[in-house]
């Protein structure tokens, strides 16, 4: 894993060399083993590496990597896993270099070379992001994985004869070169207070953007304007959801034995590396199946990690441990408090780099940082439950539905007033005597979500994206800022999907996946130089998954049902079955406990007032009635707070 950086710019009263240096050094925690930087001072182009040795040690693998015939320069972070079968059928088509080593960059750029930039991409199984410079044509071309796993961020600085185009792994790079001033864009506040996170295209500062997943950016010539750009898919998930949906896999033992042996080769390809690798263990389906097929394949003990907690409601240690001596892997458990957790809170603005307020964050960031201390390289169980019914909202949210949505708008809303009038602390102590496939974590803070939801809906696909969301309305929060579209405001990219539950699955694999879950593992876990890999993200497994049919991912009122068949091949259910908890902290209570003096220095009304950005009114009376224990308000307050730290940081 690697961070990249670089620009093309007009300017010539600066230092070419200097800046992109400048650049990349602000990324050497994701790549802290080497770093180099080559630059064309005529040109005005630049690129800049920092790199995390995992495959091919040697220099062979330095980058910026030119290609063979010297036309093409390539920055790149990330891994190409099947990088062994691309380089057999480069040396089968004649089209091979003199190869100088093994790196799969060096796989990646002869690929573009035999093939083009488009067409290797589709051949390739990874995760990555990459700039390359064409000398002769004089194009730089961007690209991002198909899921987003690696970040992307690019846009403009200055105008006329100054302007110049930036491009790197964190927003930090390009607020490195020198006199960035773009200013924070209202609008995209506004949609980080609805969703936790700043969705792409989007990025918080103005004439700054992310690279969208699955997307190539060409920009060409002497064009530097928005207009000059070109931006396309190489692929789609949309066009995966088409074909899985009209040709699906009917046959129960087919499927699931399709299932076992396409994550079994995904886990063998991603289980390649040059330096010690382990997995990430919570004891859930997801983490114990990847990490169960991993250790049967290993020869030796793989290590796993996980966290836990004082709390025992958001503790699931004991469960990881347990499904870590079955299976037989070195375990490593790392306890953490609240003072662990203020601790680390006044870094995440920096880690994080643009406001970011998924509280699991936190927990992210310690099982990275223990995961460290003996692995280069781990694997997690992301996107299991995007691709394979996980969420409690794909059916809690249909079931609820039903029941309410007969009744006029007048009488929901009398009804959620009514839910919203029992605390908290009541309705988690029903869930205690709840028939236990019912059972939830945090049970009032989801119902009082739902209250809130039931009195502001008018159909399921609103309900679902009122679930996204925190703030409902981030423009009533956001002072001057105006709405801005998401790919929830396209009603046209579900159009051939019937099932609302196969709805919601496609929107979060699209929105919440890669802005929220991959956006926080990234970050977490390249602050401590660790590289991460997600094999249900290979988009073979993806590609099979939208193959099955409904029911063989939610039945009878429980998720993933075809991941769990497999899972039961190798761990007794008793050890997986229980109720959903999620990557939980205690939030709620740490805010009003040991985070309360933190907390109330940033939500101070004076301070809010001054800066001039967010309705003070609002936020204090939020703070307010979460304290009187009344209401549960974490996540909302969280997200103010997390902008409020970040805005420290950039002053």
């Amino acid at each position: 894993m690697c961070g990249l950086a670089g620009c093309w710019t007009k300017r010539t009263n600066l230092s070419l060399r200097a800046s992109v240096q400048e650049m990349s050094q602000t990324l050497n925690h994701r790549g802290p083993d080497a770093g180099a930087v080559w630059v064309d001072e005529p040109e005005g182009i630049g690129l800049g590496h920092c790199r995390l040795k995992v495959i091919d040690l040697s220099e062979n693998g330095a980058q910026p990597m030119h290609s063979a015939c010297n036309r093409y320069v390539l920055v790149f972070n990330g891994e190409i896993y099947n990088h062994h079968r691309l380089r057999a059928e480069l040396e089968e088509c004649g089209l091979a270099p003199s190869w100088r080593g093994h790196s799969d960059t060096e796989i990646l750029l002869a690929g573009f070379v035999a093939w083009g930039v488009a067409a290797m991409l589709q051949r390739a199984v990874g995760m990555f992001a990459f700039a390359l410079w064409d000398k002769e044509e004089r194009r730089l071309t961007l690209g991002r994985d198909r899921f987003g796993e690696k970040p992307l961020y690019y846009g403009w600085l200055g105008r006329g004869n100054g302007q110049t185009f930036v491009f790197g792994s964190e927003l930090k790079a390009l607020r490195a070169f020198p006199n960035f001033d773009n200013p924070i864009n209202r609008d995209a506040l506004a949609l980080y207070f609805q969703f936790c996170t700043v969705p792409a295209p989007y990025s918080i500062f103005q004439d700054i953007f992310k690279l969208e997943p699955g997307h190539i950016l060409v920009l060409q010539g002497e064009g530097f304007s928005h207009r000059a750009i070109k931006i396309e898919p190489y692929w789609q998930l949309t066009d995966v959801v088409d074909k899985g949906i009209s040709s699906p896999i009917l046959d129960e033992v087919e499927a699931i034995e399709l299932l076992e042996s396409t994550l079994q080769e995904s886990i063998e390809q991603q289980s390649i590396a040059d330096v010690p690798l382990g997995a990430f263990l919570s004891g859930g389906v997801d983490s114990s199946l990847i990490t169960a097929l991993m250790q049967n394949q290993s020869s030796s003990r793989i290590q796993t990690f996980t966290v836990g907690f004082d709390e025992i409601e958001f503790d699931e240690s004991p469960y990881a441990l347990a499904v870590a001596q079955h299976i037989g892997t070195e375990h490593h458990e790392l306890r953490v408090t609240s003072k662990d957790a203020l601790n680390i809170i006044p870094n995440l603005p920096e880690i994080y780099d643009e406001p970011f307020s998924d509280s699991s964050q936190i927990p992210t960031y310690f099982i990275c940082q223990a995961a460290r201390q003996n692995v280069t390289v781990a694997l997690s169980g992301d996107a299991g439950d995007e691709l394979f019914g996980g969420y409690n909202r794909y059916f809690w949210g249909k079931r609820i539905w039903s029941k309410v949505a007969w009744l006029p708008m007048v009488a929901r809303q009398l009804l959620g007033t009514g839910i919203s009038l029992f605390p908290v602390s009541n309705w988690d102590a029903i869930n205690y005597v709840l028939p236990r496939h019912y059972q939830t974590t945090n049970l009032g803070d989801k119902v009082h979500k739902m209250a809130y939801r039931l009195e502001r809906v008018e159909n399921l696909d609103d309900l679902y994206r009122t679930l996204l969301m925190v703030w409902q309305e981030g423009n009533d929060l956001v002072k001057h800022s105006n709405k801005l579209p998401t790919i929830l405001d396209d009603a046209n990219i579900v159009a051939n999907i019937s099932k609302s539950e196969q709805r919601m699955m496609f929107w979060d694999s699209l929105l919440y996946l890669p802005d929220d879950i991959l956006t926080k593992v990234d970050r977490a876990a390249m602050r401590v130089s660790l590289e991460t890999r997600a094999p249900f993200l290979d988009h073979r497994i993806a590609e099979l998954a939208w193959r099955l049919p409904l029911h063989m991912k939610i039945r009878d009122g429980q998720s993933k049902w075809a991941l769990r068949q497999v899972l039961y091949k190798y761990v007794p259910s008793d050890l997986v079955e229980r109720p959903k908890r999620g990557f939980s902290i205690p939030l709620g209570q740490w805010l009003r406990g040991p985070l309360r003096d933190w907390a109330e220095g940033l939500l101070n009304q004076e301070r809010l007032q001054s800066e001039g950005y967010l309705n003070s009114t609002l936020i204090r009376e939020t703070w307010q009635q979460h304290l009187s224990e009344r209401y549960d308000w974490p996540h909302h307050l969280w997200s103010v707070l997390m902008f409020q730290a970040w805005l420290d940081s950039t002053s």
